[in-house]
């Protein structure tokens, strides 16, 4: 078997893949502070205060990720020491942030006006926003899986894709509940205003988790032969 070997590791540098896992804790973090403002969100509104609070810290933890990316950005090892393709990697970085981005432009979207939604759009949207985060949350186990074969080898390379495939196969299911969920929000007893705001932090949900699946196309294009 042939073991492959980061210059990086040889030289005693650190790899860029790693900050890519760094990248990756901010946007996990940020996961688990979307449900919990839908939650509230919808359980208080306005009147909510964890909303408020929950907000806040997505906006941390978007601002600390930025940090992490321009960091991981601007300390790149020339290319000869790179275990990708530059232009992957910096394309890669660039869809990650993205996610973090979408979360934060869809709270802000809940956040300018108080609405209430109806108990059937209630369940359908929780489960959108539920679906976007697992595709998210797919994409861990695809980026452990690639750094890990980037790396050394000894990972199985079919698991690894099988990964991918995962992430790509949530990311559909989300596409279709968004379908479903956009055919409920106009037919629904509402007025204009608040079916156009609900619209549009759907949509950043579903960004989301489209930007998880670029994500795990990146990573496929990383490991081709």
């Amino acid at each position: 078997m042939q073991v492959r070997i980061p210059f990086l590791s040889m030289i005693g540098g650190r790899s860029p893949m790693d900050g890519l896992l760094e990248h990756y804790t901010q946007v996990e973090a940020s996961m688990s502070i979307i449900h919990e403002s839908l939650l509230c969100y919808i359980g208080g509104g306005s009147a909510c205060k964890d909303f408020q609070v929950l907000k806040q810290e997505l906006d941390q933890l978007e601002d600390k990720a930025d940090k992490i990316k321009r960091n991981t950005r601007n300390h790149l090892p020339r290319g000869l020491f790179m275990a990708v393709d530059k232009t992957l990697f910096l394309n890669y970085t660039r869809a990650q942030d993205n996610i973090l981005d979408s979360a934060q432009d869809a709270l802000d979207w809940l956040n300018i006006h108080t609405v209430k939604i109806p108990g059937t759009l209630r369940t359908g949207g929780l489960a959108m926003v539920e679906g976007a985060i697992h595709t998210v949350e797919l994409l861990k186990p695809a980026l452990e899986g690639t750094v890990s074969l980037l790396h050394t080898d000894f990972t199985d390379r079919q698991a690894v894709k099988d990964g991918y495939r995962a992430v790509r196969s949530q990311h559909n299911d989300v596409r279709k509940m968004k379908s479903l969920l956009f055919r409920e929000l106009f037919s629904a007893d509402m007025e204009f205003k608040d079916v156009f705001q609900l619209l549009h932090f759907f949509e950043y949900m579903h960004d989301m988790s489209h930007n998880a699946e670029a994500c795990a196309d990146i990573l496929r294009a990383m490991i081709a032969r």
